[in-house]
């Protein structure tokens, strides 16, 4: 079973949940309206994990927890440098990086492999639909022809957290 391989543990991943679902959702959100991801959403989500996770993990893995986020947003930054990926999706990458067991990397990153096929396809069919279009006319995701990643980031992380939670 998928989620019985996860090693990140169950109460740690319950504790952060609620924030992370809550931004992930702001994140999606905005990411669709605007096609921006705000520095307030990844600075929130940041500082949820400093403030939370000194309760439910050693000292140590935070520690490295913490390195998982710098690694990943000076990747982020190339890769958002080179055009292949969006500054906020890059940076809100960073900050979910701590909240991921080094472990799971392998698991998460299927998760969001998935997540943004299902994200893609339900963001496609939605901006097909005149009535879906007509109570957002605003968002400027419909006409765009990037995707809003955002709306698979948010969801990722807090599908993973509550399979860890849950498991």
């Amino acid at each position: 079973m998928f989620a019985a391989d996860l090693t990140m543990p169950s109460d740690a991943a319950l504790a952060l949940l609620p924030a992370a679902a809550i931004i992930g959702l702001w994140v999606a959100w905005s990411d669709m309206r605007s096609m921006k991801i705000p520095n307030r959403a990844v600075l929130a989500l940041a500082l949820c994990f400093v403030v939370i996770a000194p309760f439910v993990l050693p000292l140590p893995e935070i520690g490295w927890r913490l390195v998982a986020l710098l690694v990943v947003l000076v990747f982020g930054f190339f890769v958002s440098s080179a055009g292949a990926l969006g500054a906020g999706d890059a940076k809100y990458m960073a900050a979910m990086a701590p909240y991921v067991a080094w472990a799971d990397a392998g698991a998460f990153m299927m998760i969001l492999a998935l997540a943004t096929l299902a994200a893609f396809v339900t963001h496609r069919a939605l901006r097909a639909m005149p009535p879906v279009r007509a109570a957002t006319p605003d968002w400027d995701s419909w006409t765009s022809a990037k995707f809003p990643l955002g709306m698979a980031l948010g969801p990722t992380l807090a599908f993973y957290l509550a399979l860890a939670a849950f498991s």
